[in-house]
């Protein structure tokens, strides 16, 4: 499911913050599917409860998943109304990578390739 890198340079909580939010982008968690609860999972990598529910707290903030008092933690649908902002920040993203890309001597059909694959 999701695994640690202790030479990373992120934070444990980011990293499975990052974990969860590919396995959702990945489809691999459905809309509605219950995550694993706090304490399964802290038992499961090996870390400090708080360590996820922090990581679950951001995901949350961030529209990822949402929780039901008793019930647990659910991967949220995707939302009806676009975030603009969060498009906005993606976009500039993508191309400030594609112009390392292109920079290194990457080609563009190589680049549009990996766009295309991840559309399907």
């Amino acid at each position: 499911m999701i695994r640690l890198d202790y030479k990373d340079s992120r934070s444990l909580h980011e990293q499975i913050e990052d974990g969860i939010k590919e396995l959702i982008i990945g489809k691999v968690m459905k809309a509605h599917e219950q995550l694993p609860s706090v304490r399964e999972l802290s038992i499961n990598l090996t870390v400090n409860p708080n360590t996820v529910q922090k990581a679950y707290k951001e995901l949350e903030a961030k529209g990822f998943i949402y929780s039901i008092k008793g019930k647990g933690n659910f991967v949220a649908p995707v939302a009806d109304a676009r975030d603009e902002k969060k498009i906005a920040e993606l976009y500039d993203t993508l191309r400030s990578a594609a112009r390392e890309l292109l920079y290194l001597g990457e080609s563009m059909e190589n680049i549009e390739k990996i766009i295309k694959e991840e559309q399907a």
